[in-house]
Order: structure tokens, then sequence, then C-alpha cells
């Protein structure tokens, strides 16, 4: 061990000792084909996505996804990491959403989303888990318990 002779070679010593932990360093996550890959949960829905540079166009399950999602509500949730991020009309999207109802497969899609948006283009992270798209919703439906009639709602009761 090196001996030290004055107060700056122990405060220089003691520094390079403690250096502060860096921030991880995010990188870009890209298949063969240039695609980012992506794997959004939502209730009991799970989405696998794929995003890669283009025109703008969302595909779901191979169809449009106004066709998929018919509702409006649907369609803006699927669109806010994209119009958050400012890319609109940007990226191709294409998604394969099982299990869970249209809205939760609408909510794993744009996890999906905001997932491989930052797998492709890492400076986005911090834009996008500002807005929470990043952060995965876990509440799923409780169980049903024994002698309920749900989960929490007891037999109706009888007094004779």
């Amino acid at each position: 061990m090196a001996e030290i002779n004055s107060l700056e070679e122990l405060g220089a010593a003691t520094a390079a000792q403690t250096s502060e932990p860096q921030a991880p360093v995010h990188v870009q996550k890209l298949d063969a084909q240039g695609r980012a890959y992506a794997t959004g949960k939502r209730k009991n829905a799970i989405a696998r996505v794929w995003v890669k540079p283009g025109s703008g166009k969302i595909v779901v399950n191979d169809k449009e996804f106004n066709a998929y999602f018919a509702r409006p509500v649907l369609q803006m949730i699927l669109q806010q990491p994209i119009i958050a991020a400012s890319r609109n009309g940007q990226y191709d999207i294409v998604a394969t959403v099982v299990g869970g109802g249209l809205s939760g497969q609408a909510g794993a899609v744009r996890h999906g989303i905001s997932k491989a948006l930052t797998y492709y283009e890492p400076t986005l992270r911090a834009v996008l888990k500002k807005g929470g798209f990043l952060t995965r919703d876990s509440r799923v439906v409780e169980r049903k318990k024994y002698g309920k009639a749900k989960a929490r709602r007891s037999f109706q009761f009888s007094k004779r």
C-alpha cells in the first residue's frame, strides 16, 4: 500500500475509492431485421410488439389497429406513448396480443410499444418514464375465496 504524506493525497485516495456509482447506460437493442422487440402486459393480456422505422402503420393481430380496437378510447390509449415521444408517423408497429379483454389488451400493447420504443431509441426513456408508460400496471382480478359468492361478496343472508 502506498504511503500518504499530506491531506491532499488522503483526499485523492479516498475519492478514488468511493467514486459515485454511474447511472446505467441504456443501449439500443435490435434483432437481425433491425426491429426492437418488447413484451407488454396488463391484467391477463400479453402483447408481443415489434417496432421498426416506417410510415406510422400500426397492426394488431394482422388487422389495422382502428379495426381491432373500435372504441376511440382504446385507440387513444394505444397512441399515447408515440405522441408523448413526438414520434407520430415515424415507426411501423406490429403487435400480437392474447388473453384478457379489449381494455387489457390495449393497455398491454401500450406497455409493449413504450418498452420497444426505449429499446429502439434509449433517449426516449426519460420522456416515457415520466409519462408512466414504462410501469406495468400490476392490478389483476382478485381470486374467489371459498365460502364466498365472489372474491368478497357473501351469500345472501336468510333469517328464516
